[in-house]
């Protein structure tokens, strides 16, 4: 049987339980049956001399018998319980017994996967149900041992059945795992370079993922250094190092697919060093591998997620600075990819001790999302300043099962080769797709092996404006795929120009009415008080309101083009009249009386400066030269000061820049902030249709119209028209 004939088999126990479990339910039955089946298979064959070897020890007395009984399993972990699924079977009425004896007989780290799952409620409800015989005879009659179903094979299983799954859910895109094609390209681009070193006699390394779902991606990357990459009994990818030591790290918050992962770990490695290094929980309150520090870092962080569940412990963390893994900004709680790339980013090894190498993919809201100042701004300043980010390479659409959304794969590494020091390259690899025979959900396209080896060729060749045939509308056309651009070039620094305020005065009729909407003269009406002292203290208002209506009228009415001299005569009027205003009503009242105008004398502060209009005021964004940026005295950078006198001066010579809005890293004036717009460095100019064209088509459609209101127009009418 194929993995999708296997699928399939599986898939159709929801026939028997539709009844009982509802869709969103049905991994509750089979995820864990399919692992207890897995299982059962792989120790078959030693099944006998485990349950031997463990009469042959309680008869010696001896009661530590964990190491002598995996020795006799050949794994990390053994069963102890005389049954397997046939003898489940054979004994129908005690099988929910009998099966949670089977699952208590496991080694304690295999029950604890199985645990994850919370089976035994599933049993309880399969057997009241009256279905547990019928679900595990099913899966009884399916052969899932390692020399009919191989781990590779066992593991697209799985994958596949947590997509279904995701289907049912309607679950985050991505959330779980990564399609094949795109893990053997993330691995790809991740080892790019290091080929020679990892053929090096006595080779250890270590790869981690910090929300490793099923693990698929630890164990291609495994795959592909120690075995090379092989499909369909074909060799398309030969082994870096047979005899490279890789040692495996991950963490992964699902209960489910953490059982899942390693659970399958404990089975491919005999030893079980790996699986135990599979830890279970959120990765960012609870890092469960603190201490350590990797050569290579792998993940697919779920995209468009809030991280609410870990905030108090992701800003607590934040607040430490540099000492905490968060310390460069946090993205808005909504979406939490880039606490993950900060994550690994903390995880790397030092350059001193190798240096690491890191591939995530993302989608594009880290890339541009949040102005400068923001949270994800300061993250990709942080990134590009310190020259962490080697390449971005944008996917085709349609290669996830849960979404059609391009993806972007980010390589990041503190040990670039002098050629790219300071650079970033950029790949548009959108068009590097061939279609699926078949739909897998919302994966419709597929990056088969040849396809991935010209992506890795553009990214070894590092050229600036390298060029591919891509298809276009009139034929296949010669297009830049590949860009290569000064890190410096992604980063702008964003300042506020402000225009001097200009207003006109007139306390005439029409402006005094306006009074009544401003809140500072509203509420002088109003009281908090209750009762009679309540009705007192309003009563109160409205004569103080009316008194201060009186006295503006008693002001010339004249247009005053000068605000001083106005509040001269309002003073003026106002102590005529025995009238205190508080700050807050006398700017209320200017505000009523006031209207802008060009042609007015600027409003000026206290110490004579003009004030800013907010009205007028704008941002610009300066961007960041490749080269460096002499400051002034007044924190002025050169770039900005030119681009004012270039850009702004000629069309706002009034204007200025705010110099109070400074950047809190380096302190001078104006925000700094990053973002990434691909579409900007990869636009294709498309010409118009020619206008006779144009016209043409809405010539022809006009003829259609016509002909057609003809038609109706023929059709006489009758009640049953």
């Amino acid at each position: 049987m194929t993995h999708t004939e296997i699928v399939s088999f599986i898939w159709d126990v929801a026939n028997l339980i539709r009844d009982t479990f509802k869709r969103g339910k049905y991994q509750d039955v089979i995820l864990p049956l399919t692992v207890l089946r897995r299982l059962d298979c792989v120790l078959a064959p030693t099944k006998e001399k485990v349950l031997a070897r463990k009469a042959e020890l309680r008869g010696l007395g001896l009661e530590d018998m964990d190491a002598q009984l995996k020795k006799a399993s050949g794994f990390a972990f053994y069963n102890t319980s005389r049954y397997n699924f046939e003898h489940l079977l054979a004994d129908a009425p005690a099988l929910a017994a009998n099966l949670r004896n089977y699952i208590v007989g496991f080694s304690d780290e295999m029950r604890e996967v199985i645990e994850r799952f919370d089976f035994d409620n599933t049993i309880s409800k399969l057997d009241e149900a009256q279905l547990l015989y019928q679900v595990v005879e099913r899966f009884g009659t399916l052969d899932l041992h390692p020399d009919v179903v191989d781990n590779a094979t066992m593991g697209m299983i799985f994958e596949e059945l947590i997509r279904k799954f995701n289907e049912a859910l309607d679950e985050n895109p991505g959330e779980h795992f990564t399609p094949r094609d795109v893990v053997h390209l993330m691995v790809e681009l991740m080892l790019a370079g290091d080929e020679e070193e990892l053929s090096r006699v006595g080779t250890v390394r270590s790869v981690y993922d910090p929300c490793c779902g099923s693990g698929g991606m630890l164990m291609i990357a495994k795959q592909r250094i120690i075995e090379g990459r092989e499909e369909n009994g074909e060799l398309l990818r030969r082994p870096i190092n047979c005899d490279a030591d890789i040692h495996l790290f991950g963490q992964e918050v699902n209960p489910e697919t953490w059982a899942i992962s390693r659970s399958d770990f404990f089975m491919k490695d005999p030893e079980g060093h790996d699986a135990k290094r599979i830890a279970f929980g959120s990765v960012l309150s609870n890092d469960r591998h603190a201490g350590q520090r990797f050569d290579y870092l792998i993940a697919n962080p779920p995209y468009g997620k809030d991280w609410k569940r870990d905030k108090d412990a992701v800003k607590a963390e934040h607040e430490r600075g540099a000492a905490g893994r968060f310390g460069p900004g946090l993205p808005r709680i909504s979406d939490g990819q880039t606490l993950f790339l900060l994550h690994m980013l903390a995880r790397a090894r030092s350059r001193e001790k190798g240096g690491t190498r890191i591939a995530i993919i993302m989608n594009g809201s880290p890339l541009f999302t949040g102005d400068a100042g923001s949270g994800e701004s300061e993250i990709r300043r942080h990134i590009l300043e310190n020259d962490l980010l080697e390449a971005l390479i944008v996917l085709p659409e349609q290669l996830f099962y849960n979404t059609g959304i391009g993806t972007y794969i980010w390589l990041l590494t503190n040990r670039k080769a002098p050629k790219r020091a300071g650079k970033v390259q950029l790949i548009d690899a959108t068009s590097f797709w061939s279609p699926l025979k078949k739909s897998l959900g919302d994966k419709r396209r597929e990056i088969p092996p040849e396809v991935a080896v010209d992506i890795l060729a553009l990214l070894r060749g590092f050229e600036d404006g390298e060029t591919r045939a891509v298809p276009g509308d009139d034929g296949d056309e010669e297009v830049a795929v590949s860009r290569v651009f000064p890190a410096t070039r992604f980063g702008f620094r964003k300042i506020t120009v402000e225009r001097p305020l200009q207003l006109n005065f007139r306390a005439n009729e029409e402006r005094i009415a306006r009074l009544d909407e401003q809140k500072a003269f509203a509420n002088l009406a109003t009281s908090r008080k209750r009762g009679e002292a309540g009705e007192c203290e309003e009563a109160k208002g409205r004569a103080l309101q009316a008194s201060i209506k009186a006295a503006l009228g008693t002001l010339p009415d004249t247009l005053y083009k000068d605000r001083e001299t106005f509040a001269t005569d309002l003073d003026g009027a106002m102590e005529g009249a025995g009238i205190k205003l508080r700050v807050p009503l006398r700017k209320a009242i200017l505000k009523a009386l006031s209207e802008r105008d060009e042609t007015a004398e600027v409003c000026r502060a206290a110490n004579g400066d003009p004030e800013p209009d907010p009205e007028l005021r704008d941002t610009e964004r300066v961007p960041v030269p490749d080269g460096g940026d002499p400051v002034g005295d007044d924190g002025v950078p050169e770039s900005v000061r030119e681009f004012f006198e270039r850009e702004v001066a000629p069309h706002a010579p009034d204007g200025w820049i705010d110099a109070t809005k400074r950047d809190r890293h380096d302190g001078n004036v104006g925000l700094v902030g990053y973002e990434i717009n691909f579409n900007r460095y990869f636009y294709r100019f498309k010409p118009p249709r020619p206008l006779e064209e144009i016209e043409a088509d809405i010539g022809s459609i006009g003829a259609e119209i016509v002909e057609m209101l003809r038609e109706v127009a023929r059709i006489p009418y009758t009640p049953e028209s």
